[in-house]
């Protein structure tokens, strides 16, 4: 049985985001899950790598903590329940951590498609029609073409990278699970699991970040960088898996390899060859042509 802790005085929040289509915040998450590991790259010099995953996480719990104050769910909640978000906390904390490990080797762009892959099977599971397939094919292409060009970089970053998109896969499947219509209920979740993930990446992350406490422009933008990366992203996720099927919600993931391609030209000056750009275009058009499926959104 789903909790409910939910008031009416969140109604009018709820009716606000009713008004725009979910597909809308799946585009803002799109832009910023890329954007904010983007300025991250650009800390890695004065940073450690897992000290700049460590503020990314630790300042989006602290976000979640005074805007939402999600432990007040905790007494509320069913075993099951916090269990899941015990499993979400982790997966945030090591997906993170071996997403900037990758992309302190890799091109930002090489990165985002292969975490695209493993929800590429999700939306696999999810098809039912010709339409669907053709989508799919599409989407496969356009990724294999951003992925093969670039096979030049450290192995050890293509180990961080696919170990990335499978928990990537495991935080699409866990975030379903949590998210809900009703009001906040999956943000309000979302923000206990991220507090449970700053504790989790504490152990390995603080201490790289220690530099930042006596440079307080380091610290602003690690704070940023949490904001783009985890707030923002992270939260519209929620607000588009509450209105959207898992295998709708995979399938138009493919996008990211496009965001990341382009964000890394803008960001990164990681500019793409030909052969990139016929890629991102095969992805996009994969996502146009994808069917949204007849079923319920969890």
């Amino acid at each position: 049985m789903a909790d409910t802790t939910e008031t009416s005085s969140r109604d009018p929040a709820r009716r606000t985001t009713d008004r725009f289509p979910p597909h809308v915040f799946f585009v803002v998450s799109a832009v910023f899950h890329y954007l904010g590991p983007a300025f991250a790259a650009l800390l890695f010099g004065r940073v450690d790598v897992l000290g700049v995953a460590w503020l990314r996480i630790a300042s989006a719990a602290a976000v979640f903590a005074l805007w939402r104050r999600p432990w007040r769910l905790w007494g509320s909640m069913s075993r099951a329940t916090r269990f899941t978000l015990v499993q979400l906390a982790v997966v945030l904390a090591a997906m993170n951590a071996l997403f900037y490990l990758a992309i302190a080797r890799l091109p930002l762009g090489t990165v985002g498609a292969i975490e695209f892959l493993g929800p590429l099977g999700l939306a696999a599971l999810g098809v039912r029609s010709r339409r669907n397939v053709l989508a799919l094919g599409l989407a496969v292409g356009g990724v294999y073409l951003l992925t093969d060009i670039r096979i030049a970089g450290e192995p050890l970053g293509f180990i961080f990278a696919f170990a990335n998109a499978a928990l990537f896969v495991a935080y699409v499947v866990l975030g379903h699970s949590i998210s809900e219509r009703q009001g906040g209920a999956g943000i309000d979740r979302l923000g206990l699991a991220m507090l449970a993930a700053a504790v989790a990446i504490t152990p390995v992350g603080i201490v790289g970040a220690l530099p930042t406490v006596v440079e307080p422009a380091l610290l602003l933008a690690g704070i940023g960088v949490g904001m783009c990366s985890s707030v923002i992203p992270y939260v519209t996720d929620q607000l588009a898996m509450a209105r959207l099927p898992r295998s709708t919600f995979a399938l138009m993931l493919s996008i990211l390899p496009a965001t990341a391609t382009l964000i890394g030209v803008l960001v990164l000056g990681q500019v793409p060859a030909p052969v990139e750009v016929v890629g991102v275009l095969l992805v996009v058009l994969g996502v146009a042509v994808h069917e949204v499926a007849d079923e319920p959104p969890n």
